[in-house]
């Protein structure tokens, strides 16, 4: 019994620590031109970067395209397979545009429709500053697209896709002729 209470008294005085979070968690992008690494910002898009990193994790991403594709724009994937068809998404989350992030060259920010709060899994890299698409105030024309973290490593590779030839599939335009795949996406630090 008096083990049994100096353990407990031990463990008292040491609890056992708990991971924290890191502000800047990592992934990387396993596409068919090469591997992107992202670099999260939790701390400004704490909401987006969850969601983000909730469709890493379950393995979504996996064998999505990059399906819209404009040089001297951005690149955009996340949410079609290779034959363009749509993939069932969890809700749509609130939009963190407001935060402070501009939509600069290398960096990544959420899709969404003329909804300002209906992102879900698609994504797109900035591939030069589009200051047009950063947040001007609440309202539906001015809330922008939320950026919630930035490209670390690859970016010859994200140069590399925004130069495939692209063509009009199933009624969409910017499509590549030669389907930009991710593989993987693999969470490296969180």
């Amino acid at each position: 019994m008096k083990k049994l209470i100096i353990l407990l008294f031990l463990f008292a005085l040491s609890p056992p620590s708990i991971k924290a979070e890191s502000p800047n968690p990592q992934v990387r992008l396993e596409t068919s031109h090469g591997n992107i690494v992202l670099k999260l910002d939790r701390t400004r898009a704490p909401r987006t970067v969850k969601n983000f990193l909730a469709y890493v994790k379950s393995g979504f991403y996996e064998g999505t395209i990059f399906h819209r594709v404009i040089r001297g724009f951005m690149i955009q994937g996340g949410g079609l397979t290779s034959d363009m068809a749509p993939k069932t998404t969890l809700a749509s989350i609130p939009n963190e545009a407001d935060n402070g992030l501009q939509n600069r060259a290398g960096t990544i920010a959420m899709a969404r429709t003329q909804d300002p709060h209906s992102a879900t899994a698609q994504f797109f890299i900035n591939t030069v500053n589009n200051h047009f698409l950063d947040h001007k105030f609440k309202s539906v024309a001015g809330w922008g697209y939320c950026v919630f973290g930035e490209v670390t490593e690859g970016m010859k590779v994200v140069q590399s896709i925004e130069n495939t030839r692209t063509t009009i599939r199933n009624g969409t335009q910017d499509v590549p002729r030669t389907a930009v795949i991710i593989k993987k996406a693999v969470i490296i630090a969180d």
